[in-house]
């Protein structure tokens, strides 16, 4: 919960034109209406259980706790959700409220294209048209997912200004809904944003957190000594971060996007670097990479969903109260942590969730074998074929695309 009126710490708040003020004003009195009745919930737990396969199971990850010597590994497999990822939570939630608002059209940014596909899915099952902005880079490279998103109904646009991947989609996506207030709402997509939305998409996904706690205990016979999760805006992290805050035992570690690495310039590290600085942007305060001026800078992850300029306030603020710790693993790293997990316990998280398992991989084996560690496996990894095949140099996959291509040609 905020401290004030969408403030977490010095984090936050609610920086808009007053053309959306009123926009505003009328989202933020629907969420607490829902928020205080109990059958918005219990609609919404029904919801999931019966369209997206909740509860996710925690597996136990055997092979690698063994290779690894440590600590016990344990897996929250959000990639089970339909859709293949955490998405859906918030989507379906925010669905559900927009029927209440009384309102018809949806749109929503994406980067990685999986919010995207839980946008337009959610839209045709609940009846509303949608539109979807993304960035034109992170179109070529997420073509399965602009494919789905077109099937089920969603006009995508591509979004060409800037650098053409998440904080320009968002910036196209707000510039739509101002246009567009009366018949549209923005399902934005992360624990980012103007006030209601970090607190709305939280608690949205706090279900991973609520469902994991009573899981891994019921599994491990304990709480977790870590519980790790990527970072991009936030949203999953916060999602499983939330069933254990109260919990002073059990360290929270996000893990971001370290691309290159330090001192490269290309990253999408808010936290655990020393690149960034506090500003607002986008509606709200936080940690950004920008520069002395306050542009925003260009950003690089190997994972399209990760390379947010920004931060969700509620970790800014958990990371200045020293609640969260956060490190960074770079795209050599994360292809190598998701080659390991795929041949040794047969899941494939998405290159967002692998850097996930990289600070876990880097860490179990300097913990007792009686420790517990559970890892946030945000989605999953079939979106990201094109990117780890080219990354993995697959002869196979090169023949195969060269194959597809001379076909379309002829």
């Amino acid at each position: 919960m905020p401290e004030s009126r969408g403030y977490y710490g010095r984090f936050g708040g609610l920086y808009i034109p007053e053309i959306l003020v009123a926009t505003f004003d009328e989202l933020i009195r629907a969420f607490e209406d829902a928020k205080a009745d109990p059958s918005f919930w219990a609609e919404y737990e029904a919801l999931m259980s019966t369209y997206s396969c909740r509860p996710t199971p925690i597996t136990f990850a055997g092979n690698l706790t063994e290779d690894l010597g440590g600590a016990r590994i344990y897996v929250k497999r959000e990639d089970l959700n339909h859709t293949g990822a955490h998405k859906a939570n918030n989507v379906m939630g925010q669905g559900l409220l927009v029927k209440r608002m009384g309102k018809r059209r949806v749109i929503a940014e994406t980067g990685a294209g999986q919010h995207g596909v839980a946008t337009a899915t959610m839209a045709a099952k609940l009846g509303f048209e949608c539109t979807i902005y993304m960035g034109e880079i992170d179109v070529e490279r997420q073509r399965p997912n602009v494919f789905w998103m077109e099937r089920l109904g969603a006009t995508v646009v591509p979004v060409t200004e800037g650098s053409r991947t998440l904080k320009d989609a968002i910036n196209e996506a707000f510039r739509d809904w101002v246009t567009n207030m009366d018949s549209t709402h923005y399902a934005l997509g992360t624990a980012c944003g103007p006030h209601p939305f970090p607190e709305m998409v939280s608690w949205f996904q706090s279900i991973i957190g609520t469902e994991a706690r009573e899981q891994i205990q019921q599994i491990a016979g304990r709480l977790p000594d870590r519980v790790y999760a990527c970072v991009g805006g936030g949203s999953n992290a916060l999602g499983i971060f939330s069933g254990f805050l109260e919990d002073e035992g059990v360290e929270l570690v996000g893990v971001e996007a370290g691309g290159h690495g330090a001192g490269s310039g290309r990253h999408a590290v808010r936290l655990s670097y020393d690149d960034a600085s506090v500003g607002v942007a986008q509606g709200y305060k936080t940690w950004f990479l920008q520069d002395r001026d306050g542009q925003m800078q260009h950003t690089h992850s190997v994972a399209a969903g990760l390379d947010y300029v920004g931060v969700s306030p509620i970790l800014a603020d958990l990371h200045e109260k020293g609640r969260v710790r956060f490190e960074a693993a770079t795209d050599t790293e994360v292809i190598d942590a998701l080659a390991r997990t795929v041949r040794r316990e047969g899941l494939i998280p998405a290159l967002e969730s692998a850097h996930a398992f990289v600070q876990a991989f880097k860490e179990a084996p300097s913990m007792s074998p009686d420790q517990v560690i559970l890892i946030n496996q945000s989605g999953r990894g079939d979106k990201d074929i094109f990117t780890v095949a080219d990354a993995f140099d697959d002869p196979k996959w090169k023949a195969f695309i060269r194959e597809k291509a001379r076909a379309y040609d002829a």
